[in-house]
């Protein structure tokens, strides 16, 4: 099998143009040329689209160029509230890899140009774009083991086009390209025309500014990288060693740091709290941020298994009654959260102790003793010495009649211990996931 390259081509004249400048070079060089073609299903003319290009492709592959042609159509559409824009390209570069792979191809060409290099810089300083957003396209990218090359990015828009008359290229126009709603149209339609004139230099000097932001970007992922070894522990900043950087070099590791899809403004929030804070929470894509003991961690969005929707704290009553003998998992309704019950041999509390059970909230005054030849303390300094987060702290104490069993974050109380050689439970406070 000889080795092959992928060209993405919509239909319309600059992928045309790459997809027919690539075959006549691939002839010379015994490569196989693969057309990928994706099909959006957004406009009623995509149908006639796909046609043409598979007619195109096969009367070009009957003059013995090397060329097959691949084509996806999707089945989803944009989610409400979703933006047509980010799905379209999302999807697009989803089925173009699915394809290149499936085609064994591990290059993939993509016909960008300077005009639309220039473009998306401006798009993505009108959106606030950071440095990685100002350096707009790479020339080559290495994503999902597909190298995805734009070896035109640096010729201007009028060299395509020059090269299309020559050849007489039949392509696609697409209407939709005047549709003001997307924002890529809107700048083509009415602020490029002005600002030409202008700049008449403008898509030069735009497109050197991304090579500069480019390069800008790489040196910021260097610097945080080495900042994220000095300051991560684990998977868990250690906020003495983050408070030692400067202003700048604090956001930039929380930017590279916190899980993806994180906003801008959860960044700036935790670069002004997070220094003053001891112990805090802060919600976060996927999960919560949780600052205790000199760590930040994120935590993800548990799942309790098998368990029905739980109620929240405020909906139920302050004391509840529960049979939480048999091992797995109880539910407590009007707590948020459910007991999880195992089998223990030692350190547990007899079953028939958990018959009637007592859900009670924290009123103060209540003690606890933390191992068999400890002094019983209150809550409040037992969960100081033992180093419990505020909100593992959460949740109902259990009780058998008047008695203490058991508190969330500290455990059964070491009084209530069952006997050696006797049949014990294990008891465990698992809160309903947030959000």
């Amino acid at each position: 099998m000889p080795p092959a390259v992928a060209v993405a081509v919509s239909g319309g004249r600059d992928s045309t143009a790459l997809l027919h400048a690539t075959l006549h070079s691939a002839a010379a060089l015994g490569l196989q040329v693969h057309a990928l073609h994706v099909h959006h299903g957004l406009v009623a003319e995509a149908d006639a689209w796909l046609r043409q290009v598979q007619a195109q492709c096969r009367r070009w592959a009957r003059t013995g160029l090397p060329l097959q042609f691949h084509a996806t159509r999707l089945t989803d559409k944009p989610a409400a509230g979703d933006s047509v824009e980010a799905w379209a390209r999302r999807a697009r570069y989803h089925a173009l890899a699915t394809m290149a792979h499936d085609a064994g191809c591990s290059l993939v060409l993509l016909a960008h140009h300077r005009r639309d290099q220039a473009e998306t810089l401006l798009l993505q300083a009108l959106r606030g774009g950071g440095p990685a957003g100002l350096a707009a396209m790479p020339r080559s990218a290495l994503r999902q083991g597909i190298t995805w090359a734009r070896p035109w990015l640096a010729l201007p828009r009028e060299t395509i086009e020059a090269y299309v008359r020559r050849h007489r290229l039949r392509y696609v126009d697409d209407g939709s390209n005047l549709d003001a709603r997307f924002a890529r149209n809107r700048l083509r339609g009415h602020v490029w025309p002005a600002l030409q004139a202008a700049f008449p230099d403008a898509e030069t000097q735009l497109q050197a500014a991304a090579q500069r932001a480019q390069e800008a970007a790489a040196c910021l992922q260097e610097l945080a990288q080495s900042d994220l070894t000095a300051v991560v522990d684990g998977v868990a900043i250690v906020v003495t060693r983050w408070r030692q950087l400067s202003g700048a070099r604090r956001t930039l590791l929380l930017r590279h740091w916190l899980p993806a899809g994180a906003p801008e403004s959860l960044v700036q929030r935790l670069a002004h709290e997070l220094p003053r804070s001891r112990s805090a929470r802060w919600p976060a894509p996927g999960g919560e941020l949780r600052l205790h003991d000199g760590l930040l961690r994120f935590e993800p969005r548990a799942t309790l298994p098998t368990l029905p929707t739980l109620p929240t704290r405020s909906e139920g009553p302050p004391t509840t009654q529960l049979d939480l003998r048999q091992p797995g998992w109880h539910a407590a309704p009007g707590w948020g959260g459910a007991f999880v019950v195992a089998a223990a041999a030692s350190g547990g509390v007899e079953p028939s102790r958990l018959r009637k059970a007592l859900l009670r909230a924290r009123e103060g005054g209540e003690q606890f003793q933390a191992a068999p030849n400890a002094v019983p303390r209150s809550l409040k300094k037992q969960f100081q010495a033992a180093r419990v987060p505020a909100w593992h702290r959460d949740g109902p104490l259990l009780y058998d009649g008047d008695t203490l069993l058991f508190v969330p974050g500290l455990g059964i109380d070491a009084r209530c211990h069952a006997p050696t050689g006797a049949r014990q439970v294990t008891l465990a406070w698992q809160p309903a996931p947030p959000g």
